[in-house]
């Protein structure tokens, strides 16, 4: 989306999730594409047909590399997938690659990983140059940092792409824990900060999430665009214009960092005497508003990646909520594809 936004044509694409296929093909028109749905499948003679190109794209899987993962990297079969997108480079001499990973990718095994995809590279005949670019700088409120990496296909007159410079110093604020303990899925988000990074989860409660005021009436649009339920809540994480969307919040125990105790959300609160020492930090002897906590819907984990929410919607009419969660952590922000795909 982002390549398209920029000016740039599809001319074929690879994917073997099934269910990523079926949303993909359905936000875009693929007749007359080129596809395969297991790269190491794919022939040398059929790459050859794909014909002229002048970029490839790839997002070579980041569990072989993600500190999160075993972080076993080119031992891992799924690390080998950039060897296949080097081999398509091979034939198809493209002017340029454009490749994503996670930032753990450049001090894998103490950088030895990312010296065998330079010099890989360099033997394919691809200068590179790489940046590491956070989605939290290019208008979507998520922190997701991730690297980025050109290869310029030698004396092809390509011109430099990096830096990209941004800043933006919004951060997440933590508002509280479901529970005692500090796992990041445990975590609960103040709306007016910015989001953790979406990851592939597919539903089960590990979703990001909000802590949403009670007690409000539906009034207007509100923000982008949101329609609240009757029992009433303030917007959450948005980015775009978002259609009207009901909200159905489930009550949850919350562990309350700041008194280090544990309170049961979506009741009005009390007066308090002690002023700011309050749950809500709401001021001297002001009224502690009850408060709920629920999670970040499949729209928008979406909007955290920049997508539209037509794109969305015709991504929902073929897969389920599990499946849409894990598409969002999977995707790269389509913003910073687009700022990338200018310079090409």
């Amino acid at each position: 989306m982002g390549m398209e936004q920029a000016g740039h044509t599809c001319v074929g694409y690879v994917e073997v999730d099934k269910f990523a296929r079926k949303s993909y093909e359905a936000i875009y028109d693929t007749k007359g594409e080129w596809t395969a749905h297991d790269i190491t499948t794919v022939s040398d003679e059929s790459i050859r047909g794909i014909g002229h190109t002048d970029v490839i794209c790839g997002g070579f899987p980041c569990q072989a590399f993600s500190i999160a993962g075993k972080r076993k990297g080119f031992e891992d079969t799924r690390g080998t997938l950039f060897f296949e997108i080097m081999r398509f480079a091979s034939i198809l001499r493209p002017r340029y690659l454009f490749l994503e990973n996670v930032k753990g990718l450049l001090n894998h095994e103490n950088g030895n990983t990312f010296e065998i995809i330079l010099r890989t590279m360099d033997e394919v005949g691809y200068d590179a140059e790489w940046d590491v670019l956070n989605s939290k700088n290019f208008g979507v409120p998520q922190n997701r940092e991730r690297v980025f990496i050109i290869g310029h296909l030698r004396r092809a007159s390509t011109r430099k792409i990096f830096p990209i410079n941004r800043k933006n110093e919004n951060s997440i604020r933590i508002i509280g824990h479901l529970k005692e303990g500090f796992r990041q899925t445990n975590e609960v988000l103040d709306p007016t900060g910015i989001s953790t990074c979406i990851r592939t989860f597919q539903g089960g409660g590990l979703e990001p999430k909000v802590l949403v005021k009670g007690n409000l009436n539906p009034s207007g649009n509100g923000m982008n665009g949101q329609v609240y339920d009757s029992k009433g809540l303030a917007p959450t994480l948005t980015t775009n214009k978002g259609e009207g969307n009901k909200i159905v919040v489930p009550d949850f125990e919350v562990w309350d960092m700041y008194n280090k105790r544990k309170r049961t959300d979506g009741n009005v609160g009390t007066i308090t005497a002690n002023g700011n020492t309050s749950f809500t930090h709401a001021g001297t002897f002001g009224i502690s508003d009850g408060y709920r906590i629920r999670r970040l819907t499949p729209r928008e984990c979406w909007r955290l990646q920049g997508f539209p929410d037509w794109a969305f919607d015709k991504a929902k009419k073929v897969n389920s909520d599990s499946q849409l969660y894990k598409q969002a952590g999977n995707s790269v922000t389509v913003n910073i594809i687009y700022e990338i795909a200018k310079r090409l």
